[in-house]
């Protein structure tokens, strides 16, 4: 496995772990560290081309049948991604993601198909989204920001912002997501 790969791979998996770690507790991950790691494979190995790359995506089509998480391999993600628990998660193949994102159950982050948000989400680091959050459209979060469950974002929001409600309302908060990101990468 190549090192950058490899580093990505260590870096979701510091988020929940003391490393390194025995064969023995890679063997009882929790099914939504498996999935970042076939993803973050699947992801790797699709840009190189090749038959490896399709093998990995048939793997995490199985396992996004299992785990109800939808994570195309075209998006774009920075190390230290987390999952926090099982259930439907689902991203657009265009979002990009920062460095630290913890992602919660009942999520979608997608796109806007008309007006002047039109596309798709970029998501800055260090980045907590809450149960049931829906992120669309061409906007920005920006860094250390805690977005509510079930907030409703289609707007930009500043760094140090916490985010809560339907329709979205930005608070500025100087550590918004200060004991809500772990062992940051």
């Amino acid at each position: 496995m190549e090192k950058e790969l490899k580093d990505l791979i260590q870096s979701d998996i510091k988020r929940c772990y003391d490393l390194p770690l025995s064969a023995k507790d890679r063997f009882f991950f929790p099914l939504q560290m498996k999935y970042l790691v076939l993803w973050r494979k699947t992801a790797w190995y699709r840009k190189k081309g090749g038959l490896l790359g399709k093998l990995y995506a048939l793997r995490l089509e199985k396992l996004t049948e299992r785990t109800h998480i939808l994570i195309p391999p075209e998006v774009s993600a920075g190390p230290g991604l987390y999952i926090g628990h099982l259930g439907r998660v689902i991203l657009h193949p265009d979002v990009v993601l920062g460095r630290n994102v913890n992602l919660s159950t009942g999520i979608t982050i997608g796109q806007a198909n008309r007006g002047s948000k039109k596309g798709t989400p970029v998501i800055g680091d260090d980045v907590w989204i809450g149960t049931n959050a829906v992120i669309v459209g061409n906007i920005r979060i920006g860094n250390d920001v805690m977005i509510a469950p079930g907030a409703y974002v289609n707007t930009d929001v500043p760094d140090h912002s916490i985010v809560i409600g339907n329709p979205a309302v930005i608070h500025h908060s100087d550590h918004a997501t200060k004991d809500y990101i772990n062992r940051r990468v």
